[in-house]
């Protein structure tokens, strides 16, 4: 959508034109008629006299001639001075557009708190936003391409343009307040300085990055990645099992965890499930009677999981549980909790 003031401004700028090629006409047609002047020489007489050049006569002028000169300087002055006027106020109002559009996009970053901060808009950070957008994720996104962020800021998607190799470009992000940093840069040594840089400045947030080499996995673990992703390892992994269990993989495939409406699997903490002073498992709470959800996965308070946990498991404070179902099943399970989407 256009903003109101850049459209002011063009239509302005198309009186101005309209108004220069009236003024070029005029002169033209008028030294034709006064002075028995040949189109061309009419021309160069109207562009000398609306520029004043100051370049020679093409011949004599007679007094009616003279008068429509000085008539037709006048007229020019004002109409070009118009037309360099309105040029460069639009000039210089778009600069301070893009300025204005700046400050509100920072102020609205400011305001952020616990968000996600994705450090570079290539295939996997494109992807990393689309999925935390379906969330309602709030994410700031960090891109030193001047032409993405023309192309992809918007209200939805706040872009910081700059380096995400440099301290103040992570500031300006917010890192200081964010819970999460997602490293998204095709080059691992620019991730394993951004990994080194996050982890200095927010000790407590949690970093994931990708990965080209396989090399590079340990070092940016030691640099302070919680989680390393190698993107292409798990395309190569993700076509063989096609090959090897194919029915499996289409089935995995097909679950959803991305929206409000149709998501599959949920990891919930045991605290929005009940009250942990008394401790309960998984059989006491019945989800499958109650919601028809399984529950498939347990992350324990030390933070390791458990996979298809026995019904006796004993749910402890500040563990969470992973449950499978339809998308009727889970949003029963949300009404039935008061849980809200993640």
């Amino acid at each position: 959508m256009t903003n109101p003031i850049i459209k002011l401004f063009r239509s302005k700028i198309r009186i101005a034109i309209f108004l220069l090629i009236g003024l070029l006409l005029v002169g033209v047609i008028g030294f034709r008629i006064m002075s028995n002047l040949s189109w061309v020489d009419a021309l160069y007489m109207t562009v000398i006299t609306i520029t004043t050049v100051g370049y020679g006569e093409v011949q004599p002028l007679d007094q009616n001639s003279k008068l429509f000169t000085i008539l037709l300087i006048l007229a020019s002055v004002v109409i070009v001075g118009y037309a360099i006027k309105v040029i460069t106020e639009y000039i210089l109002s778009k600069n301070d557009l893009d300025e204005i559009k700046q400050k509100r996009m920072q102020k609205k970053i400011d305001n952020l708190s616990n968000h996600i901060i994705i450090c570079g808009y290539g295939r996997n950070g494109k992807q990393a936003a689309t999925k935390l957008l379906a969330y309602n994720k709030p994410f700031v996104i960090i891109e030193q391409n001047k032409e993405l962020v023309d192309k992809f800021q918007s209200e939805l998607v706040p872009f910081v343009h700059g380096n995400a190799n440099e301290d103040e470009v992570l500031i300006q992000a917010g890192i200081e307040r964010a819970a999460c940093l997602i490293s998204a840069l095709p080059n691992d040594a620019d991730n394993l300085f951004v990994v080194l840089s996050a982890r200095q400045i927010n000790n407590n947030m949690n970093i994931i990055s990708r990965a080209s080499q396989e090399t590079s996995y340990k070092k940016l673990k030691l640099a302070g990645a919680n989680n390393v992703i190698l993107p292409d390892k798990i395309g190569g992994d993700h076509m063989a099992s096609l090959v090897v269990v194919p029915g499996l993989l289409e089935f995995i495939d097909n679950l959803s965890i991305v929206g409000k409406s149709n998501i599959n699997i949920e990891e919930i903490a045991v605290e929005k499930l009940y009250d942990t002073k008394e401790v309960k498992t998984i059989k006491d709470l019945d989800l499958r009677k109650k919601t028809g959800c399984s529950v498939i996965g347990y992350k324990d308070e030390r933070g390791d999981y458990v996979i298809n946990p026995e019904a006796d498991l004993k749910l402890v404070a500040n563990s969470r549980v992973i449950v499978l179902g339809r998308p009727e099943q889970i949003q029963k399970l949300n009404s039935l909790y008061n849980i809200e989407v993640e």
